[in-house]
């Protein structure tokens, strides 16, 4: 099956932005349902020939990971360099896909996806995402501002919301 939704992905047409985020929101509902994290997926395409470098959901890859960190640490095994090189391999413009905004803190300790994303350089110009990070687990993210202020474009992609708020919770505690 998820082979066949990759095959779909491969079709989606340039700047079909709102497809992308369901692409996206079909990788976050890989992830295991857990009350300690967001279920999230994220999409890296190459702009100019639109074709999907990297795809990643929460809890893919062995240890507390990301979304974006799954697409990132599977770049970097495809380009044969340290994640923190990424920048230097990367194609000149690339967009990152993510149905929740990347973090811009990690109580893990782990590094958290916006410095992940700086890391890179100038080569990610645009973070799509479905939905702002909700304040469950880090209240006030500074993610979006810290990619503003790097000259990358931080873009809201609407119409999925309840959507992805029912993907990215499943597995938490319903408050009533």
């Amino acid at each position: 099956m998820a082979e066949n939704a990759h095959q779909k992905a491969q079709s989606i047409e340039a700047k079909d932005h709102q497809s992308y985020m369901k692409f996206a929101l079909s990788l976050a509902t890989q992830s295991p349902p857990k009350p300690t994290n967001y279920r999230v997926g994220a999409v890296v395409v190459q702009v100019a020939t639109n074709e999907i470098l990297a795809t990643g959901y929460t809890l893919e890859l062995p240890g507390n990971t990301h979304a974006e960190q799954c697409c990132f640490e599977k770049l970097a095994e495809r380009y044969g360099v340290p994640a923190s090189r990424l920048g230097e391999v990367l194609p000149e413009e690339v967009a990152l896909y993510t149905t929740v905004e990347p973090c811009s803190q990690r109580l893990s300790g782990n590094l958290p996806c916006v410095e992940r994303i700086l890391a890179i350089g100038d080569k990610i110009k645009t973070v799509y995402v479905g939905v702002q990070e909700p304040d469950k687990f880090v209240s006030g993210n500074s993610g979006r501002q810290k990619l503003k202020d790097a000259g990358i474009a931080f873009v809201h992609i609407t119409g999925l919301e309840k959507d992805i708020l029912e993907v990215a919770t499943a597995g938490h505690e319903k408050s009533t």
